[in-house]
């Protein structure tokens, strides 16, 4: 593995343990923090699939 690859795989790592606390967050009715978590999840998400793509 390449050096881009283990850092889309720790952002896709990333990624799911925000969206774990966005179902924690929601669950606990406290939107603005679920909202803030999202967007830093989407974050790491699309970054993560920018480093996939090939340039």
């Amino acid at each position: 593995m390449s050096g881009n690859d283990l850092l889309a795989l720790g952002l896709l790592l990333v990624a799911g343990f925000l969206v774990g606390g966005v179902v924690s967050f929601g669950r606990a009715r406290r939107w603005i923090p679920a909202g803030i978590v999202a967007v830093l999840a989407v974050l790491a998400a699309v970054a993560a699939v920018l480093r996939l793509v090939p340039a």
